[in-house]
């Protein structure tokens, strides 16, 4: 294919797509008919796109359901036991168990600006048993709202402070670090605990601090009219003994209480025990399942219940799909030869180490803002991280932390995303005025983590 063309149908493409994701439009759809698309495209100019050809009707067809089979037998299969596991954990009442156990002592502190960043340190927390920012800020606005506002912390802090609790809390169990990881070839938990943690943990409590002084300085310049009483749900007492309380509340956690285990264990025996997530999440569902068994003494009634563990996997195939898409689209850009010559050009060209990835954090930033999606856009990047990186001649960790790192940052920047929508309307305040409180925390975390990143990847 002529370069020239080349270049102006990779470029009509990308804009495609980032057009559909402003537009709220099924990204998965959109990738898949772009990727389909270029892949025609690619055949008509006479590239092959699978190792047997067929015809320009069949061969796209067979790419992408080659990418259900890698990704089905990889990272999928991954993020389908978590979204099992996940619901699981919702059907017998351990994540309510959880966040009762975790969120019950803040009622005794009685200083607004101290309970700033232990709320905040606290939410991330429990981001590892609820991953959804949305549903996270609802628990968060029935249980720990309440609890702020009695302590005399102000409506707009309090909701600021819900509304950034989902960031960058390190996790073996999200699925954007499954794919990652797939992508680099490495176990999720190495990823996790050796590359992600060291910039994500120090930027969580920056970002603590930072979230404390501006919450502050905002309430001094702005004073409340009056308290708002609003119609929020009580919280839920968590009735049962010590014992109960206490397996029930790590059962959400105990398949990152087991890697953690793992990890330590290896690296102060100098062992190489290597467990799969895969298999610490079904070890994990067995162990909640005896837990029920015990509980309730009637086994046909437990077994019963763990048809949510695979009801939860259907609804997480939705992040399985998006990543075939992703890869799908990518296939087409690779097809043309588009890839291929952005390789080329940045192993030839003398620019700094740093300039790939500003690019990408910037352009993530900018979709996160409009679209106000944190995870959209860095899955339809997955598959490009690493062989951008590998052309620019840089660590594939200065890409995949820092962009990773900056669309779940800057989703509470953005006025139209889903948890900022939900806690504005909650606590019948302006999205603006609760963005002028979430940007000075996350727009310093997005900042300190991409110099922090730079200066141990590159």
């Amino acid at each position: 294919m002529n370069t020239t063309l080349m270049f102006i149908v990779g470029a009509l493409a990308v804009v495609a797509v980032v057009y559909m994701l402003l537009k709220k439009m099924d990204i998965k759809i959109t990738l898949f008919a772009v990727g389909i698309i270029l892949m025609v495209i690619a055949i008509l100019n006479g590239n092959a796109i699978i190792k047997e050809p067929v015809n320009v009707m069949v061969d796209p067809i067979l790419s992408i359901i080659d990418q259900f089979k890698k990704q089905l037998s990889g990272a999928g299969l991954v993020i389908l036991l978590l979204g099992g596991y996940t619901a699981y954990m919702s059907k017998i009442g351990a994540n309510e168990v959880t966040v009762n156990t975790l969120t019950k002592p803040l009622s005794i502190v009685k200083s607004p600006y101290v309970l700033v960043p232990v709320v905040f340190l606290l939410g991330n927390l429990l981001s590892l048993v609820i991953p959804s920012a949305s549903n996270l800020a609802i628990i968060l606005l029935a249980t720990l709202y309440p609890v702020l506002r009695r302590s005399g912390m102000s409506t707009l802090t309090a909701a600021a402070v819900i509304a950034t609790t989902a960031t960058v809390m390190p996790t073996p169990l999200g699925a954007d670090n499954v794919a990652i990881a797939a992508e680099l070839g490495m176990p999720v938990a190495e990823y996790v605990f050796n590359y992600h943690a060291i910039i994500s943990v120090p930027t969580i409590l920056v970002m603590a601090l930072v979230h404390a002084l501006w919450q502050k300085y905002c309430d001094k310049k702005v004073t409340e009219s009056a308290d708002m009483d609003l119609e929020l749900e009580d919280v839920k007492e968590i009735t049962g003994g010590a014992l109960y309380k206490t397996v029930y509340t790590l059962l959400p956690l105990l398949p990152i209480v087991i890697l953690l285990g793992v990890f330590g264990y290896n690296a102060m025996a100098g062992a190489s025990l290597n467990l799969s997530v895969e298999v610490v999440t079904i070890m994990s569902f067995m162990i909640a399942v005896f837990c029920e068994i015990v509980r309730h003494r009637n086994g046909q009634e437990v077994l019963k219940t763990t048809e949510s563990f695979f009801s939860g996997m259907g609804n997480a195939m939705g992040i399985v799909v998006l990543l075939v898409a992703a890869s799908t689209f990518v296939d087409g850009l690779k097809a043309i030869g588009l890839i291929t010559e952005l390789q080329t050009i940045m192993s030839t060209t003398t620019a700094s180490g740093f300039v790939l990835p500003l690019i990408l954090v910037v352009f993530t930033a900018l979709i996160v803002l409009l679209s106000g999606s944190g995870t959209a856009l860095f899955y339809a990047m997955v598959p490009l991280m690493v062989p951008l990186a590998v052309a620019a001649g840089i660590s594939p960790y200065a890409v995949t932390v820092p962009m990773g790192l900056a669309g779940n940052l800057l989703r509470a920047v953005s006025p139209v995303s889903a948890v900022i929508v939900i806690v504005a309307g909650t606590v019948k305040q302006d999205p603006f005025e609760i963005v002028k409180r979430t940007s000075v925390p996350m727009i310093v975390g997005v900042v300190f983590m991409f110099v922090l990143s730079m200066i141990i990847f590159l």
